[in-house]
């Protein structure tokens, strides 16, 4: 099995910690309270027939944390990104974050951008096109991606993309063996093919 650590970035409030429980444990919990430092979880997943597990950081995103930050998100794979779409402000913290994660992560993750608590729509303050400028100007990986903890909405679909994002920016195939090992090998750590 494959490890890959995955951050969880944003905002305090915009729902890192009930999106994570919603995707560990398929439960959401109205009573969850704010992340102090930092939470943890696992997951095993199933992409493209390989079995990874996914080492699941979620931080505070009270600014006064924050400088745990970096030592945290050292050797990540992957980040996703989040913001409410109830908080404008919410979208543009994340730039503090991408700082971070552009700084310390070589080479850089494959970073999500995630709308949360689409559940709540008829409250929205961010638009789609501040989100798309925001995608854009930090080059993120794949689409935009609604998600609700509350609902459990595209909660699943968000890892599993990250997943897969993950896996293509990480790792290749063995043409002799056909498994999967880190793109930096020249070569397969598993049988020894030359693979550049």
């Amino acid at each position: 099995m494959i490890k890959f650590k995955v951050v969880i970035a944003g905002q305090k409030d915009v729902g890192k910690t009930s999106l994570l429980r919603r995707y560990a444990t398929g439960k959401f919990d109205t009573s969850t309270l704010s992340t102090i430092g930092v939470d943890f979880e696992t997951k095993k997943i199933i992409v493209d027939d390989v079995e990874i597990l996914l080492n699941l950081w979620d931080f505070a995103g009270e600014k006064k944390f924050r400088v745990l930050f970096p030592s945290y998100v050292s050797g990540a794979s992957g980040a996703l990104l989040l913001y409410d779409i109830t908080n404008k402000d919410s979208l543009y913290d994340l730039e503090s974050w991408m700082e971070v994660i552009d700084n310390v992560v070589s080479p850089p993750s494959s970073r999500l951008l995630i709308e949360h608590k689409i559940d709540l729509e008829n409250q929205r303050q961010v638009s789609r096109k501040e989100a798309k400028n925001f995608h854009k100007k930090y080059n993120l990986q794949g689409e935009i991606l609604g998600a609700s903890a509350k609902t459990g909405e595209n909660v699943e679909n968000a890892f599993q993309t990250l997943g897969k994002e993950i896996l293509k920016n990480s790792l290749r195939k063995c043409p002799n063996c056909g498994k999967h090992f880190p793109l930096e090998l020249k070569f397969c750590q598993y049988c020894g093919t030359k693979t550049y």
